[in-house]
């Protein structure tokens, strides 16, 4: 029998080069040592979802630790199965910026864009 080699791990996550410049500037502002930024998910919204943001000061150990254009995400360990494939961006207009998910697993959104519905990639998907 032929030995396999496991199939590569899917990326949880990745920026454009929009976000990596925004997060970048962001830490640099920070008025604290920062690791990175944290991102999850949350329940709430009339969508039933909601993407989180945060400062991480430290990595937790279980941490999704994404390392992209020069800039750290940890992602949420229970947020990693909704965000898998997301590309995060940054939409900009002439009043505000924001940071945008752009996520396959996202299945609705309400009509304010402030929650979503998204639905978990299948354990079974990751393991074949």
């Amino acid at each position: 029998m032929r030995a396999t080699s496991p199939r590569p791990r899917p990326k949880a996550m990745t920026l454009t080069e929009a976000a990596a410049a925004r997060i970048q500037a962001a830490i640099v502002a920070a008025d604290r040592p920062i690791v990175g930024i944290r991102v999850g998910v949350r329940n709430g919204g009339c969508a039933g979802m909601s993407y989180t943001m945060e400062y991480a000061e430290t990595r937790n150990p279980f941490d999704e630790v994404i390392e992209d254009k020069g800039v750290t995400v940890l992602i949420d360990p229970k947020a990693v199965l909704f965000l898998l494939g997301t590309e995060m961006d940054v939409r900009t207009d002439k009043f505000a910026s924001t940071f945008v998910f752009n996520n396959p697993n996202q299945t609705s959104a309400c009509g304010c864009g402030e929650s979503v519905a998204i639905t978990p990639v299948p354990v079974e998907q990751l393991d074949g």
